[in-house]
C-alpha cells in the first residue's frame, strides 16, 4: 500500500464553512507513535483528508466513518474489482485537547495506543493547546459534531463536510481525491 490519507481529526460541533480555497491553519500534533507531524507543511505535496472532532459527543458521528474510510483508503485495491483505486495520500486523525481537556491528553493517548492496531498508529495525531485560531480560520463553532477537510497538494482545502456519515458525503469526499488515485 502506497502512502496513506491524512486524516486529522479533531472534536468540532455544527456545521463547517471552511473557506474552499484557503490554505489549512497550520497545526502539529504527536502520533500515537510519539512523532510530530505539522499539518499542512509536512504533508509533502499529497493530498490528504484532514478530520477535526474535540468534544466526546461527535465520538458516535465520528465512529460512523471509520469502517467507510479504513475501506475506500487504507485496504489493498482488489484486482478483480471493476472500480477499485489505490490511494497516494496522507492520513491522520486527530483529537484536539483543548481547555479543561488538556490535563487528560497523556491518559487518553495511552489507552487509545492499546485499542489502535500498530500499523494505523501513525495516523493518529493529538493536538492540545487552544482551540480560538482553528474556529476562527475554518469557521465552525460548535464541538458536537466532528469535521472532515480534504487538503490538496498544496494544503488548500478543497472540500469540507462534517457530521455523520452517509454514502453523499463519502462520494463527495472521493471525488475531491481522484486527483490522488491511482
Amino acid at each position: 500500500m502506497k502512502n496513506l490519507l491524512t486524516i486529522l481529526l479533531v472534536f468540532s460541533v455544527s456545521t463547517c464553512f471552511a473557506q474552499i480555497g484557503d490554505i489549512f491553519p497550520e497545526m502539529e500534533g504527536e502520533s500515537l507513535r510519539y512523532d510530530t507531524v505539522n499539518i499542512p507543511s509536512d504533508l509533502n505535496g499529497k493530498y490528504s483528508l484532514i478530520a477535526l472532532a474535540f468534544s466526546k459527543k461527535s465520538e458516535k458521528d465520528l465512529g460512523s466513518w471509520f469502517n467507510p474510510l479504513y475501506n475506500q483508503f487504507l485496504t489493498e485495491p482488489d484486482p478483480n474489482a471493476f472500480f477499485s483505486f489505490e490511494y497516494d495520500l496522507n492520513m491522520y486523525i486527530i483529537p484536539m485537547f483543548t481547555g479543561a481537556k488538556r490535563a487528560a491528553y497523556k491518559s487518553t493517548m495511552k489507552k487509545v495506543q492499546e485499542t489502535v492496531a500498530p500499523e494505523l498508529q501513525h495516523l493518529v495525531l493529538f493536538y492540545k493547546g487552544t482551540l480560538k485560531q482553528y474556529k476562527q480560520a475554518l469557521k465552525f463553532d460548535g464541538n458536537d459534531v466532528p469535521y472532515f477537510y480534504v487538503l490538496d497538494t498544496e494544503g488548500k482545502i478543497i472540500y469540507h463536510t462534517s457530521g455523520k456519515y452517509t454514502r453523499n458525503k463519502m462520494q463527495e469526499i472521493i471525488d475531491a481525491l481522484e486527483p490522488a488515485a491511482k
